[in-house]
C-alpha cells in the first residue's frame, strides 16, 4: 500500500486548482485505490494480511499469467476514488490518506487525475 496523498496534493498545487472534485483513476488491472487511515501503518498491514488470507497467491486459479490473486484484490479495492477539493487541498478526514494497492509488482504505474468543477 503506497500513500499517494502527497503526490495528489502536489498535483493540485502545480495546477493551481482551488475547488472541485478530484477523480483519481488507476488504469491497471492489478492495482487498486482506496481511502483509509494513514496515521497507523498497522491498518495497511492488516488490510494486506487479510487480503492475503482471503485470496492466497497460489489457489486453483485458471488465469495463465499466475496473478489472478492480484486481479481479485484490485477488484475489491476498486480502480478509482473521488475527493472533494477545497481551497486547494484535499478534503480528507483527520486520519485519511489515499493509497495505491500494488498487488502484482513492483511495476511502473500511472495514476490519472481529473478535476471536475
Amino acid at each position: 500500500m503506497i500513500d499517494i496523498t502527497p503526490l495528489l496534493e502536489d498535483a493540485l498545487q502545480a495546477q493551481g486548482v482551488s475547488s472541485g472534485l478530484l477523480l483519481v483513476y488507476a488504469p491497471h488491472t492489478t492495482t487498486g485505490l482506496t481511502i483509509n487511515e494513514g496515521a497507523d501503518p498497522d491498518v495497511c498491514r492488516d488490510i494486506l494480511a487479510h487480503l492475503r488470507t482471503m485470496i492466497p497467491n497460489h489457489a486453483e486459479f485458471r488465469h495463465s499469467e499466475g496473478n489472478s490473486d492480484a486481479h481479485i484484490k484490485a477488484s475489491l479495492l476498486g480502480s478509482s476514488v473521488q475527493i472533494i477539493v477545497d481551497q486547494g487541498h484535499l478534503k480528507l478526514g483527520t486520519w485519511q490518506r489515499v493509497f495505491l494497492g500494488e498487488f502484482d509488482g513492483p511495476r511502473t504505474r500511472n495514476i490519472w487525475c481529473k478535476i471536475l468543477s
